[in-house]
């Protein structure tokens, strides 16, 4: 390890000493796998790993994050949400993200009541700090810390030091939940999460790796890393592609020539929605 990462990693580690006992919003994701894992180290059983178990989180990547919990001994709990049953949530305006973990942070305070752990950790990196992020404002709201930031970590060192110590976590692809591939004003529905989760699991059969089906009613319109487009555009590939999207549900089927990129949603979203949402209350 390089002398920038150990002195990175040492931050991380003095912002972790700091709480008696943690909480961890996890999600079997790079940040807060990693954050987990370092708490771990740190804190040893002093810490817990929390998951929602959502309509909104594939039930691979459940899966993921259950195992690897098991495989590092981190401490885990795995708790129902109930963001389905907010009207604000399932509107799917600009705020969305705000009440998904408003709804998580709300929870996870109730089950930590009974175990006298007050302090909750999330997986905000340095480089998240520009984003379009309302969940950030849910997390000031209930005190969340973020060790991660407050020693200087970004994703690139994140996946170096997860890279480094052997977690598997290192290299896995970055996903949002499956509400979030849903257009603005399209109802949150059990069955539109359904839907993409089912034609998207059938996508990465196929062989690609980085992708997002992103529902606009009838007509599903597909996103694939710029460096596999060329993969998908066989006669035979987009035959496969159309197939497996109109298998679960979809009508018709686009394949979106500007590949995969994180938050396309949010060009649909007015600089109006987009103030209202980073200042959701």
């Amino acid at each position: 390890m390089d002398t920038a990462l150990a002195q990175l990693r040492e931050q991380l580690h003095t912002e972790l000493r700091r709480y008696e006992r943690m909480a961890v919003a996890y999600s079997g994701g790079v940040d807060s796998a990693y954050l987990a894992w370092e708490a771990y180290q740190v804190l040893g059983d002093k810490m817990v790993a929390v998951i929602a178990d959502s309509p909104s989180l594939p039930r691979t990547h459940l899966a993921f994050a259950m195992k690897f919990a098991e495989d590092n001994n981190i401490p885990l709990r795995v708790v129902q949400t109930s963001e389905m049953d907010r009207a604000e949530y399932v509107r799917n305006d600009g705020a969305r993200c705000f009440h998904c973990k408003d709804e998580l942070f709300l929870t996870m305070e109730r089950m930590l009541s009974e175990t006298g752990i007050t302090t909750i950790a999330y997986g905000r990196n340095r480089d998240d700090s520009g984003d379009f992020r309302p969940g950030q404002r849910a997390a000031a709201n209930h005190h969340a810390v973020a060790p991660l930031a407050d020693a200087s970590l970004g994703k690139q060192e994140i996946r170096a030091l997860a890279q480094h110590f052997g977690l598997e976590v290192w290299d896995r692809p970055a996903s949002a939940c499956l509400s979030s591939r849903l257009e603005y004003g399209r109802p949150v529905t059990a069955e539109a999460l359904r839907q993409v989760e089912e034609a998207e699991e059938a996508l990465l059969a196929l062989g690609f790796r980085q992708l997002r089906v992103r529902h606009h009613g009838e007509l599903a319109r597909v996103e694939i890393e710029r460096g596999e487009l060329a993969k998908a555009l066989s006669l035979d590939m987009l035959s496969q592609i159309t197939a497996a999207v109109k298998a679960a549900g979809f009508t018709y089927v686009t394949l979106d020539t500007e590949g995969y990129r994180s938050g396309s949603m949010n060009a649909l979203l007015s600089i109006d929605s987009l103030l209202k949402a980073n200042h959701a209350a």
